[in-house]
């Protein structure tokens, strides 16, 4: 199958593609130049994500997959906007750029783990660079690639993995999907990556790990944004639609109430589609 005949098989099976939605800047605090920051995302054709406060930092910059977060240098928590994403697999390979006019500020904030420092006034100048080249989103040569791989049939050994999963088997699946990622170089392996962490997050809720099942699930969640609703013949969108709603049972499961009442009904199934 040709990349063009495969584009219109997931056009038409999946509708808007992950890569046609715009790359996402989440804008820290609330910045006296966030007008500033607002005229850059329009420019380049950005979405901007404002988050005025700390709470649920982390998860959501995995839910909005950021491309970019750029930090009030001056506020009080810039340190915690700083650092937090550094500290998780789903976020840390964010880039960062601090925003300060005061030179100590700007050497403390590239000690701290932040990408780039830079002033108010070089935001128009610099912001929309470093996002052109550091933001994390796809290009055009990786986007065809991964069209004409989804299009094709899923290898054996992912069937395989796929009943150990539906079965239960969660750490077996994930020993034959980490080979099959190993193995793979091109951008289908977040397929392999994001069903096989998915599963890891269900065995640690089988075992009664909430923090361990919340950490691999919101790893899981940056592959699916990569990822077109169906590759392989498998259902990508139901699949994620599943970690989001386990991301948020976690999330919000009351620390004082045990984990053992956790609702094991959340943990749902890799569906193949018919006829692919």
């Amino acid at each position: 199958m040709d990349s063009q005949n495969s584009f219109d098989l997931f056009g038409s099976a999946c509708g808007t593609l992950w890569w046609m939605n715009k790359p996402v800047i989440v804008l820290t605090g609330k910045p006296a130049w966030a007008d500033l920051v607002v005229a850059v995302a329009e420019a380049v054709g950005a979405a901007l994500r404002s988050y005025p406060t700390n709470e649920d930092y982390v998860p959501r910059l995995a839910a909005d997959h950021a491309a970019l977060i750029v930090v009030d240098g001056a506020d009080g928590d810039w340190q915690f906007w700083t650092s937090a994403p550094k500290v998780s697999p789903a976020t840390r390979r964010i880039p960062i750029v601090v925003i300060s006019d005061d030179q100590t500020s700007r050497d403390e904030a590239l000690a701290s783990g932040a990408e780039f420092a830079i002033t108010s006034r070089e935001i128009e100048s610099r912001l929309p660079g470093i996002l052109a080249e550091h933001g994390r989103f796809a290009d055009a040569a990786y986007e065809s690639e991964m069209i004409d791989q989804c299009s094709q049939p899923l290898p054996p050994e992912a069937y395989q993995a796929i009943e150990k999963f539906n079965r239960g088997e969660y750490y077996k699946q994930h020993d034959l999907l980490e080979a099959l990622w190993m193995q793979e170089t091109g951008p289908v392996r977040d397929l392999y990556r994001a069903i096989l962490q998915v599963g890891i997050a269900y065995f640690q809720v089988m075992r009664g790990n909430r923090g361990g099942a919340l950490k691999m699930v919101l790893r899981s969640i940056q592959w699916f944004h990569v990822l077109p609703d169906v590759c392989h013949g498998v259902d990508v969108a139901a699949l994620r639609a599943d970690a989001l709603r386990l991301r948020d049972a976690l999330t919000n499961w009351p620390e004082d109430r045990p984990f053992g009442e956790f609702d094991h009904s959340l943990l749902g199934q890799v569906h193949l589609l018919k006829g692919d």
